[in-house]
């Protein structure tokens, strides 16, 4: 490849990279439906309508930036787990709530992006879906690899469906979701009341981590830290790893 086009295409991805800095701090500053691309150039000295030859529309620069989010929380996700090795697979789960709760503190507006209230008029591509996906993954995944290694104990106990209103309960339902979820994230053979469980625990983890960095636990648990250690106990047990 021609020097100069290598000089080019190195220009561009610095400016490319100052562009979604900017855009981040406009997330900081007006939240994700504040977000402008004639803001952002006025802010790096471009004309406006240059901008758009990196973003096309502002739309384009928020999946951007949600896909650059998706990426690294599943990276810290990724570390963490590895970090651990052939470690307990309840140790492997510790890791990743105490990384996502830490990335989401340290990323508060970019978390509250992929996780918060859904910005106006935006429907994110299907090509957010893969990186998405890789959140819940790391967790299913501590839990499949659990299950095949028989190292599980009883993840949840089935729901009493005499609690359930029966107008209310659709298993044919929950159990074409359940398979899509085993399918798309490649985990053959996993029970299905251990996927929901390990999704029930999943959903308890985001529920504290968002309480906490939206200020909800202000004059209660604050700072979180113990309650946090409590909770990921708690959905350890749920899921079958202690």
């Amino acid at each position: 490849m021609p020097a100069h086009r290598t000089a080019r295409e190195r220009a561009r991805a610095e400016l490319t990279t100052a562009i979604k800095d900017e855009a981040r701090t406009q997330l900081a500053d007006k939240g994700a439906a504040g977000l402008s691309l004639r803001a952002v150039a006025r802010e790096l000295e471009m004309v406006s309508s240059a901008i758009y030859r990196y973003f096309p529309s502002r739309d384009e620069l928020l999946t951007a930036l949600i896909l650059d989010a998706y990426t690294a929380l599943g990276d810290a996700l990724a570390e963490a787990i590895a970090a651990v090795g052939d470690g307990p697979f309840v140790e492997r789960w510790r890791a990743a709530a105490h990384a996502l709760r830490d990335w989401a503190r340290a990323h508060p507006h970019e978390y509250a992006l992929l996780y918060g209230t859904p910005v106006p008029g935006y429907r994110a591509p299907t090509d957010t879906v893969g990186p998405a996906g890789r959140i819940p993954g790391a967790f299913l995944r501590i839990a499949h690899e659990a299950w095949r290694a028989d190292a599980l104990a009883d993840p949840g106990g089935p729901l009493p469906t005499e609690t359930l209103q029966p107008e209310t309960l659709q298993p044919e339902t929950l159990q074409a979701q359940t398979g899509r979820v085993i399918d798309v994230l490649e985990l053959p053979g996993m029970p299905a009341e251990l996927v929901l469980a390990t999704i029930d625990a999943w959903t308890q983890l985001f529920g504290a981590v968002a309480l906490e960095i939206n200020g909800q636990f202000v004059g209660s648990f604050d700072p979180a830290d113990d309650y946090f250690v409590r909770a990921v106990e708690r959905q350890t047990r749920l899921v079958g790893l202690s």
